[in-house]
């Protein structure tokens, strides 16, 4: 019996992608047991992941703590890892590999690295789309990747009728305006106008509703919008992904619930600037779909509203 090592920190759209891909680490080792490195924020969730045998925690402080450092590997190393997939690819990683597996290569330890096409650098072929670039680390290392390139969130959802039943919901559009604070060219500037839009169509046949992340509780209360949450505090990831699969659109822009909804299938869109392109970031799928444009300030609301109309009937 092998004990595999699956590296996943986040961020949450990360997460969501990267889920086809353990699906297929699992299944490529059927009978052994699985671990998930990863971060605090998503330590509960995976926990339901029914992929894995176990997750541990990295707090992935500074490399210069040594105490912790060290603690961090002497804890790996208890669980005799035989072979090690690092799905998150980043200098970090990379130094870990150092530590447990010096001068391994991609049978012992799986990454864009150690998997790397000939002739192409790392930093080339970090401008590939993350999910194809799973896809050929994967394949690389003898992977069937009938899942990496479909991720499937469902696993992720939980029951939330107590919330649907106090917020009386039934037919909803949840709206995701939000944004990281330090990436503010991710934001569509119009949300307010599409809400007007929607109401004035559909009247009182379908609630639009916001489900704000722990930072966002106040920028929520300014938004015409049922503002859902769980005891006055955000929803956890299981109750949002379970918001997101039961709605009957999702606009959003591009953030990790935006990355949910795709990874749920739902119809919804997703609103690109200049920053990214939803190619990049696999984000299109059968029913979730993406507006690109050179500049959000100059996608208009009835823009939207048009791609909206047409995707929900």
């Amino acid at each position: 019996m092998s004990n595999i090592l699956i590296i996943k920190h986040g961020s949450l759209g990360d997460i969501a992608q990267a889920c086809g891909a353990i699906q297929d680490i699992s299944e490529a080792h059927k009978g052994n047991p699985i671990y998930l490195l990863t971060t605090k924020p998503y330590f509960d969730l995976f926990k339901k992941n029914p992929y894995l045998t176990d997750v541990i925690i990295d707090k992935r402080l500074s490399r210069f703590n040594l105490i912790y450092l060290y603690s961090l590997m002497k804890k790996i190393k208890k669980f005799k890892i035989s072979k090690v997939y690092d799905l998150q690819n980043s200098s970090r990683t990379a130094f870990y590999k150092k530590i447990l597996f010096p001068n391994s290569n991609s049978s012992t330890w799986s990454s864009s690295e150690t998997t790397l096409p000939e002739n192409q650098t790392k930093e080339e072929f970090d401008k590939l789309p993350v999910l194809d670039r799973f896809d050929h680390q994967l394949k690389k290392t003898g992977i069937n990747t009938k899942n990496t390139m479909v991720p499937n969130f469902s696993w992720a959802c939980d029951d939330i009728s107590s919330l649907k039943s106090e917020f009386k919901l039934n037919k909803y559009i949840v709206i995701f305006p939000f944004c990281s604070t330090h990436l503010p060219q991710k934001k569509w500037p119009y949300f307010d106008k599409l809400i007007n839009l929607i109401k004035d169509k559909y009247n009182h046949e379908i609630s639009i509703v916001v489900a704000p992340g722990p930072n966002e509780l106040e920028d929520a209360k300014k938004i015409d919008a049922k503002c859902i949450l769980d005891n006055n505090k955000a929803l956890n990831i299981s109750q949002l992904a379970t918001l997101i699969n039961d709605s009957i659109f999702v606009v959003a822009n591009d953030t990790g619930p935006a990355h949910i909804a795709a990874h749920l299938n739902v119809n919804g869109i997703s609103l690109f600037g200049s920053h990214t392109t939803a190619h990049k970031v696999s984000i299109e799928r059968e029913n979730f779909k993406a507006i690109q444009v050179s500049d959000l300030s100059k996608l208009s609301a009835e823009k939207v509203f048009e791609k909206l109309c047409n995707l929900i009937s």
